[in-house]
């Protein structure tokens, strides 16, 4: 990888639009498609969203969510080994949602296994969690940023019990307007987009003013879960995120597999969803 990887997702979503497709292989969903809850049928869902992601112009990156196969242990591991690479292959931008965090040596590890460069489990960025101090993350965004890779960290989340520490602080100074200033200085001297990104909820975009937080400002990929089946609506968002709008990368999972586990049908489901985020 010769760019960094700000600059690589942003012209994917030139080209293909804000969607990112995640890869959730929930019991249920597995289920819904005609296969078994387990390895093998993990492995016919994960390349059947490839397939369709690469037969479709529309999605700009793909997002497995590493907790679903993890429930397998090294099996699942496996999988989801064989699935980054399927996307790589395909020259299609990923995000392992692993949302690790941890200090000194064993985030080491976790950079290491997520990020560098002859790892299995290589992605093009990784989630982290920034709650024992974003300098924490540290051996990651140093990491990610030699290898052209990204992160995104965990600013402003959408679960109810998220609000109980990451609206902490003095009026202006909440600890989500901290950790999103911290990642604004860490992509200060980045020409174009930077590759330490943010993760921000969909369906709490009304909480950035009220925090005063500048998500423009930060100069970050914005990675927006909670579009579609969790309730967050395209013209919402748009409002919502306002002037970061153009770097929100907005995730769609449930709405677009439980189409599935026809290929046409999941292109179809994409083809709807760009057309939605008003995408031509």
């Amino acid at each position: 990888m010769t760019q960094p990887f700000g600059i690589r997702l942003a012209q994917a979503m030139d080209h293909h639009g804000p969607l990112c497709l995640g890869i959730d292989p929930h019991q249920h969903l597995l289920n819904d498609w005609g296969l078994n809850d387990d390895p093998q049928g993990l492995a016919t869902f994960s390349k059947t969203v490839v397939e369709a992601a690469t037969e479709t112009t529309g999605v700009a990156a793909l997002k497995p969510q590493v907790a679903l196969y993890e429930r397998f242990g090294s099996a699942g591991f496996a999988v989801l080994e064989e699935t980054l690479q399927l996307a790589h292959q395909a020259g299609i931008v990923t995000i392992a949602d692993a949302k690790r965090g941890d200090i000194g040596s064993t985030m080491q590890g976790y950079a290491q296994a997520w990020l560098a460069e002859g790892s299995a489990l290589a992605a093009d960025a990784v989630t982290l969690s920034p709650y024992l101090g974003y300098e924490s993350l540290r051996p990651a965004i140093d990491l990610a940023l030699a290898h052209q890779r990204g992160i995104f960290v965990l600013a402003l989340t959408s679960n109810p019990e998220g609000a109980s520490v990451q609206h902490l602080g003095s009026k202006g100074d909440s600890v989500a307007k901290r950790i999103v200033d911290a990642c604004a200085r860490d992509n200060a001297t980045t020409d174009g987009l930077g590759s330490v990104g943010l993760v921000v909820g969909a369906t709490v975009t009304n909480q950035v003013k009220a925090l005063n937080i500048d998500l423009a400002g930060a100069n970050a990929p914005i990675l927006a879960p909670g579009y579609g089946s969790q309730g967050a609506q395209a013209e919402t968002m748009r409002q919502g995120f306002a002037d970061a709008w153009p770097n929100v990368l907005v995730n769609s999972s449930r709405g677009i597999l439980r189409h599935g586990p026809q290929i046409a049908d999941l292109k179809l489901a994409i083809r709807e969803a760009r057309k939605d985020l008003n995408v031509k």
